[in-house]
């Protein structure tokens, strides 16, 4: 036991830059309390139709995703299953993988799930032959795993919260989420001094929320860029908190 304690010791309360799937194999099983984390989106026909300067404007927007539109293997997920002695999880994705990851976490091992949705009130005007797209996806997987909202609001599943622009301009990252969110999925499934594993970790929303309710992280990200901006976010949240 001592030896799992500083092997997984190693890994806590860092920002670490490497890539997950090789990361992960290195965190001992059953170590992590819970999963929180929103991998690059599987994206079909990504495209604004029209000519207008709104149009153009929208297609840029798109354009952001182009390098994430391709989605990542799931094999990230079985590692999520093997650190987890009692499963617990939250996973954003779009809506072309929902069935992928039902069939994964639901049929192939016997969990249970909840779907949550973040309801975005400034949600681009793209509403032509489709409609809007006001909304995301978050999958909640738990075998065993701990979920108790402490009252009737944290226990909603319809998170309704603007697309945060400030931040997205401020840490670069087109798929950020907010903060306030992150927190409520994190109070709700861990007890303080809990582990909590993002393997995406991106602008580093999932290390603030746990640095702000004293939970331990293991947060992995992949590009240099965002792992830059996350750690210097970091920095920035805990030199704040120092002051107080």
């Amino acid at each position: 036991m001592r030896i799992k304690e500083t092997m997984i010791n190693e890994f806590l309360n860092k920002i670490i830059h490497g890539d997950c799937f090789e990361v992960l194999k290195q965190i001992p099983e059953n170590s992590v309390d819970l999963v929180l984390t929103d991998p690059p989106y599987l994206y079909r026909n990504i495209k604004a139709g029209g000519s207008s300067q709104l149009t153009r404007t929208m297609q840029n927007a798109f354009n952001e995703l182009s390098e994430i539109r391709d989605g990542v293997s799931l094999d990230f997920c079985k590692e999520i299953l093997r650190i987890q002695e009692k499963v617990n999880c939250y996973i954003w994705c779009s809506k072309d993988q929902i069935i992928d990851y039902l069939d994964f976490f639901v049929t192939q091992n016997g969990c249970s799930f909840d779907v949550l949705w973040w309801y975005k009130t400034n949600a681009m005007p793209t509403f032509n032959n489709k409609y809007l797209t006001d909304k995301e996806y978050c999958l909640y997987f738990r075998r065993g795993g701990y979920c108790m909202p402490a009252n009737y609001e944290k226990a909603k599943t319809l998170f309704i919260e603007p697309i945060n622009i400030k931040d997205k301009k401020l840490y670069k990252h087109p798929t950020i989420k907010p903060l306030k969110i992150f927190e409520t999925l994190i109070e709700n499934s861990t007890k303080e001094g809990d582990v909590v594993l993002d393997c995406f970790s991106g602008s580093g929303t999932t290390a603030i929320a746990c640095h702000n309710l004293k939970r331990k992280y293991i947060c992995i990200e992949k590009d240099k860029t965002f792992y830059d901006i996350s750690c210097d976010r970091l920095y920035n949240a805990t030199c704040q908190g120092s002051l107080f």
